[in-house]
């Protein structure tokens, strides 16, 4: 622990995320069992992500924001509200631009620019662009962290970082999976599911090295990350977990994702 604490918070931010990208690599091959998830568990696994989010947003990214906003010529909601829509129409933006599938869709319901890329890629990038709030929040995390400010600790960095990998195992599940059943191999849907996870990697690098060379964005980046998962959440995991028979239980489960991820920060915090 203490080696990891004396190292630079980029190099910390970078760590965080590789274990992120672990995890969902770890979820990933789960396609090598023998028998797949059901629906239900996949719809599950996914509303548990959803509340680890959703508890994330808040107790790691904008409760930080609305605190380091205090006592600055602004009100101290100002910073923290223009950093969250600016999260939320980020993500809408690349929503627009980069083409994507989500999950069970036919292939005519496809976002973004108008390709003829496989199903199988365009279903991947819609997890790809689910998973930039999430390793930008960790580096952002990382990043006020080494500034050195009480609200933003290291504890609270890792929890963070904790709770996205716990939620990263089902997602991992949630996209090798389905390329399975789209007549993917084995071997392809792994290598598809893990490769999704890896722009945590670039997106914390990032998200470290912007607010350490910027102080004054500290609040503004941590709403920003917050406002990003937040779209993401209300965008695509709900709306997936409640197209089949088990929107109730998947529900439950985003609760307990949300119940999980605060004690994470409020116990490690």
């Amino acid at each position: 622990m203490n080696l990891f604490g004396n190292m630079h918070p980029v190099v910390q931010a970078l760590l965080a995320t590789c274990f992120t990208w672990g995890v969902t690599s770890l979820g990933a091959a789960a396609v090598f069992l023998s028998r797949q998830p059901s629906r239900k568990t996949l719809d599950g696994m996914l509303g548990f992500a959803g509340g680890v989010m959703i508890a994330a947003s808040y107790w790691s990214l904008l409760a930080p924001a609305i605190e380091l906003s205090q006592g600055q010529a602004l009100p101290s909601w100002l910073p923290p509200a223009i950093g969250f829509l600016l999260g939320g129409l980020f993500l809408r933006g690349l929503d627009l631009l980069l083409p994507h599938l989500h999950r069970d869709l036919p292939r005519s319901r496809a976002e973004g620019i108008k390709t003829h890329w496989p199903r199988s890629t365009l279903f991947v990038l819609a997890v790809t662009l689910h998973n930039i709030p999430e390793g930008l929040a960790v580096g952002v995390a990382f990043g006020a962290a080494g500034a050195g400010l009480e609200s933003t600790g290291l504890a609270a960095a890792i929890a963070l970082a904790l709770g996205i990998g716990l939620q990263n195992f089902p997602e991992g599940v949630a996209v090798s999976m389905p390329l399975r059943r789209d007549g993917l191999s084995r071997r392809k849907s792994f290598w598809y599911g893990q490769l999704s996870g890896f722009v945590e990697v670039v997106a914390g690098v990032i998200g470290a090295a912007a607010v350490l060379h910027a102080r004054p964005i500290l609040p503004y980046a941590l709403a920003f990350a917050a406002g990003a998962m937040i779209f993401v959440v209300i965008e695509e995991v709900v709306p997936e977990t409640q197209q089949g028979d088990f929107g109730d239980f998947a529900t439950l489960c985003a609760m307990l994702g949300f119940v999980a991820m605060m004690t994470l920060d409020v116990g490690l915090g």
